[in-house]
């Protein structure tokens, strides 16, 4: 059976895609196919045209007409090979643009594989609401498990438990064979906080038969740590570590070493810790070392802290994220002369300044009330012209924390005077407390001329703006809550 263009939502959907992509990047889309039409010898195979295609607002399709264009064929697997290409890298427009064509110019057959690939292409693109008028499209005939399975983890990912509980129990009548299905359940419930489902599904996978497989465990692993469910996190471990068939990956250990954190057993935190460590592999080890580092912060092991630091520093590289990492852990453990001395050294080597990385110093400074030494941090850096707003906001909320507002005043002005990334937002209560101190003090010039820095720049939204401004020649001071 084909899936072609009789039917009429699927022509709607077609049109969009012709009319949002083509529509808004028709000239570019132009340029591209005009590219491969005149393109040199020696040949462009399709498989390198189509991945040099990267700009995701540029429809893939010009590629695929210039290609038949050109006497060639394209097989289906290797539309099936694109898809699952651009897939990897995020190109869903993309890979759904190709996915259409192949039953709609080429009329393919689809395939339950192809149909739920396309369904979670939809969903991606285009939201959850398309996602299920197209599944409803489909004949029931090819509404089989793995293409529910697709909708069922579209449900999941937007939190739909009741629509998701309801195709689940559609599944489970039809006959589900392997844990895909219950797995994006008990992650679901897991989620949303409902650790009592899990055992009530693991059970019912027991009693129809469904083999578990390592997902199935770490999520259980995950539900029990979540509810500081010791005995229970103790006995699947076992299970799990007994079990030839299965391998606990080092996220399992350090989300076990979390819960037996929070009720103080360290020795059995840190053995997990171990544990977790020797089942970190070359595609997890950047991300593992920074879970580590953090872990071993919480517990105050500082020698384990700078022992993983080691490792990632030799095995992992430069990375910015890391840094970040071992800062955190550093204040953690109130080591400020080792988290200067990491600081200067990601300063001597970073290739990418990143604002993010001296300001959890200078936080971390302020929460402690050593406002000296934040404010040095703050000066180093505006002398190499490298700060903005958000490390003088820190520090107006610094000073303003510890009493002292003619310097929280001093910092704010500044902060205001400077472009932000968008998102970022100034604190409200340091605002407020400013401003009402500005205005007990008579200054309601200053207060006006930051007002106006700060709508200039655009930090606070013109409501807000004009609401301070009220308060400042006379209102009330509930402006900013």
């Amino acid at each position: 059976m084909k899936l072609i263009g009789s039917n009429p939502w699927r022509g709607n959907a077609i049109s969009r895609v012709f009319g949002t992509l083509f529509n808004s990047t028709e000239a570019l889309a132009t340029a591209s196919a005009s590219v491969f039409a005149s393109a040199p010898h020696p040949f462009v195979p399709l498989r390198r045209r189509i991945l040099r295609s990267g700009n995701p607002r540029v429809s893939i399709l010009p590629v695929l007409h210039q290609w038949l264009e050109e006497g060639r064929n394209v097989e289906r697997s290797e539309l099936q090979d694109f898809i699952k290409q651009l897939r990897k890298f995020r190109r869903y427009t993309q890979a759904l643009q190709i996915s259409e064509w192949m039953s709609d110019e080429l009329n393919h057959d689809l395939h339950p594989g192809d149909i739920a690939i396309r369904l979670e292409l939809i969903f991606k693109v285009r939201g959850l609401e398309e996602a299920e008028k197209y599944f409803y499209s489909i004949p029931e005939l090819l509404r089989v498990v793995q293409v529910c399975g697709a909708l069922l983890s579209c449900y999941a990912e937007h939190n739909c438990l009741e629509k998701a509980e309801a195709l689940f129990e559609k599944m489970k009548h039809s006959g589900i064979r392997g844990p895909l299905p219950y797995n994006t359940m008990l992650t679901l419930y897991s989620r949303m906080g409902k650790h009592g489902m899990v055992d009530i599904l693991v059970k019912d996978m027991e009693k129809r038969g469904v083999d578990y497989n390592i997902h199935t465990l770490n999520i259980r692993l995950f539900s029990y740590a979540a509810t500081s469910d010791i005995n229970r996190m103790e006995k699947l471990l076992m299970k799990m570590e007994a079990d030839p068939l299965v391998s606990v990956d080092w996220h399992g250990y350090v989300s076990a070493a979390e819960a037996f954190l929070k009720v103080g057993l360290l020795q059995k935190t840190s053995t997990l810790l171990w544990r977790a460590e020797q089942r970190i592999n070359i595609k997890t080890r950047k991300i593992a070392y920074e879970y580590l580092m953090t872990s071993y912060a919480a517990i105050g092991n500082k020698d384990e802290v700078y022992r993983i630091w080691g490792l990632y520093k030799s095995i992992v590289g430069f990375y910015n994220n890391g840094y970040r990492c071992m800062l955190s852990s550093l204040m953690k453990m109130d080591d400020f002369d080792g988290a200067e001395k990491i600081l200067e050294e990601w300063e001597s080597g970073n290739q990418s300044f990143d604002i993010q990385i001296p300001n959890l110093l200078i936080n971390a400074y302020c929460g402690k009330g050593l406002l000296e030494k934040a404010k040095s941090w703050a000066n180093k850096l505006s002398d190499g012209g490298k700060e903005d707003c958000r490390t003088w906001s820190l520090l107006a909320t610094g000073y303003c924390t510890n009493g002292q507002m003619a310097e929280a005043v001093e910092s704010l002005k500044t902060a205001a005077s400077m472009a932000c990334q968008p998102g970022w937002k100034f604190h409200n209560l340091t605002l407020a407390a400013c401003f009402e101190y500005l205005k007990e003090k008579g200054d309601v010039e200053v207060a006006h001329k930051i007002l106006g820095l700060l709508r200039e720049r655009g930090h606070l939204p013109t409501d807000l703006c004009d609401r301070v401004e009220n308060y400042i020649d006379g209102g009330d001071l509930a402006v900013l809550e």
